[in-house]
């Protein structure tokens, strides 16, 4: 089975950002960073609510939004208090924390680092922790059509609950997704379509990590996702609705990891003169054969 990895673009505070989250949410661990030839935190992996994240620290290319955040659902109120006064201190709320029609108790909120979380107290879902897509500007209306792409590429997939607008709602858009749960790889997702006026969409900020055992898993991942050549570098690439993938190999995070730093500089090279990662290119390189 592939793991999906959400994964946090920062420019180089990545770190300070996991010590933050590994501090306030349950059953969280850091694991063991890659660092770059300057001793720095290059990325790191990371669980928090039993679920795994990533960072990268790449530099001020990208900026987090809110098309990607992540739905937190807390086993009670005082939780649910607790990790929203965490969240949003020095950050951005989104919408208040109170009752809706919706929810008996909900916010959204945007921390200081840029990662939007929708805090959700009534029916107790594990993980407790999943992203969810918000699908605007360009991309409006397309939520539930990314939805259907996704459950026929990956393995382990369902579609649980499809919500539309309807007439009385939106007028303009009756068949826009109001809201969409579905798995991949039987890990939980949510979407939902927005046709407000908002000033972002998806980019690299957040990403979605796809860790394959096989050369084939990533061919086959690769020609059904990528939909823009101009996007494919280093295992990146963006699918037709916006979204950022890296389908990354199993053994390049290995290699990178390699305590003999020629090596893992020789695979990083080779894997910077990539678009679609090969993995006996990355075993040559580890090698030094060829």
């Amino acid at each position: 089975m592939k793991k999906i990895i959400p994964v946090l673009w920062f420019e180089k505070e990545g770190e300070k950002a996991v010590d933050f989250y590994t501090s306030i949410f349950p059953k969280s661990m850091k694991k063991e960073p890659l660092y770059g030839p300057d001793g720095n935190v290059v990325s790191m992996e990371f669980m928090i609510g039993g679920v795994d994240f990533g960072i990268l620290n790449g530099g001020a290319f990208f900026e987090k939004n809110p098309s990607i955040s992540f739905n937190v659902h807390p086993d009670n109120k005082e939780e649910v208090d607790r990790l929203w006064e965490k969240l949003s201190s020095d950050g951005e709320v989104l919408m208040p924390l109170q009752k809706y029609d919706f929810s008996e108790y909900y916010g959204w909120v945007r921390d200081s680092y840029g990662v939007s979380w929708q805090l959700n107290l009534g029916e107790k879902i594990r993980p407790m922790i999943f992203p969810n897509l918000l699908f605007t500007r360009e991309h409006y209306g397309k939520a539930e059509k990314a939805i259907n792409a996704y459950t026929s590429i990956f393995d382990g997939s369902r579609i649980h609950t499809l919500y539309h607008y309807g007439e009385d709602q939106l007028l303009e858009n009756k068949d826009a997704l109001m809201y969409g749960a579905f798995q991949l790889e039987h890990q939980q997702f949510t979407a939902m379509d927005s046709g407000l006026d908002h000033d972002f969409t998806f980019n690299e900020g957040i990403s979605l990590m796809v860790v394959c055992d096989t050369q084939e898993e990533v061919d086959d991942l690769w020609e059904k996702l990528s939909a823009d050549p101009e996007a494919e570098q280093c295992g990146w690439l963006k699918d037709e609705f916006g979204i950022s993938w890296q389908i990354v190999p199993k053994i390049l995070i290995e290699y990178l990891k390699d305590e003999d730093d020629e090596r893992a500089i020789r695979v990083t090279n080779a894997m910077l003169k990539m678009k679609k990662l090969k993995i006996e290119e990355l075993k040559k390189a580890h090698l030094n054969d060829g």
